[in-house]
């Protein structure tokens, strides 16, 4: 393996004149500094860098948390900051968390050694206690975490009151909201709007618990229906949920969208691929994806932040599940 005393031996300088070279600093002439440069071409030289993570306490590695990867949402957020990533020169280490705190926290002290330069949080684990003593510059993606931490969102009340409208809209009497997990802040604001439009119609109405997990909210709704059979409109808290709806209803022998209307939220590719296509709220994903990377960058960067606080509007896409069948 080429070492820099090799390249400082074939461009006829010093070491300490490659290193000054490779590492930015110092005062080198312009003549030394193209014959290393030439040197490096010659030999193919590759930087250690472990070595150099060491000596700078950097490393171009930024971590991105998220709770399942297994969930569509997920993947498609992580494209857009790995993209966004790689253009600035930055290598993502995907961290899947599984919403367990021990977890979160041991990754998080790899990455410390490893002198990452940075953290995306999509996770909601219920402490962040263990986020704020990183000292590493963090930026929360998807959901609230502490007014110390900058944060990327989609405006999630706004797009509950959408779909809940919508539904009343095409008629439905009877809604139920599949809800994800409390304490999500992108959960709980989802049920808040949820809640304000059932309140200003006084609907009738039923709420459970399901998570942001297909099978779980199968479950939940089959019991529901079982329970509640007038059911005729179901809002979920995501797409991956009222994909688990659909299932329920099917198996429920409810027709969709004569029976029950569904609605989800996200905006995933998945939603138009289900038969019938998903209605949904749809969040700017890529866009949000991209603005929280390149918030971090100016974070590395050590740039003052404009703002703290980033929300994206949301769009209400209809489609097939909630439209028709009268």
């Amino acid at each position: 393996m080429t070492t820099i005393k090799d390249v400082a031996k074939q461009a006829n300088v010093s070491v300490a004149t490659v290193s000054r070279v490779l590492n930015q600093k110092g005062y080198v002439s312009k003549e030394s500094e193209e014959a290393v440069k030439k040197a490096i071409k010659i030999l193919n030289y590759q930087p250690n860098a472990v070595a150099r993570s060491l000596y700078h306490k950097t490393s171009g590695i930024i971590g991105l948390f998220v709770p399942d990867i297994s969930n569509p949402f997920f993947p498609e957020l992580a494209r857009a900051v790995e993209d966004a990533a790689t253009a600035e020169g930055f290598t993502v280490v995907l961290c899947n968390t599984d919403n367990k705190q021990d977890k979160e926290q041991k990754y998080i002290q790899v990455l410390q050694q490893k002198y990452a330069d940075g953290l995306i949080i999509v996770t909601g684990t219920e402490s962040v206690e263990h986020i704020l003593s990183t000292h590493i510059p963090v930026v929360a993606l998807d959901r609230y975490i502490s007014e110390d931490i900058p944060t990327v969102v989609s405006s999630n009340k706004q797009g509950a009151i959408d779909a809940t409208e919508h539904l009343v809209e095409q008629g439905c009497t009877f809604i139920a909201h599949l809800r994800g997990p409390i304490g999500v802040t992108s959960a709980d604001e989802r049920y808040e709007g949820f809640k304000q439009v059932i309140e200003k119609h006084s609907m009738a109405h039923v709420v459970i618990d399901s998570g942001f997990e297909i099978g779980q909210s199968e479950m939940a709704t089959r019991k529901l229906l079982e329970m509640y059979p007038s059911i005729d409109g179901i809002f979920a808290s995501s797409d991956v949920t009222a994909a688990g709806a659909m299932r329920a209803a099917y198996k429920c022998h409810k027709s969709i969208p004569t029976d029950i209307k569904v609605i989800g939220f996200d905006g995933i590719s998945l939603g138009e691929m289900l038969t019938p296509a998903l209605s949904t709220v749809q969040q700017p994903i890529y866009d949000m994806g991209e603005r929280a990377t390149k918030l971090l960058m100016t974070m590395i960067e050590k740039k003052e932040l404009q703002s703290y606080r980033h929300e994206f509007k949301t769009k209400l896409t209809i489609r097939e599940t909630s439209v028709g069948g009268e």
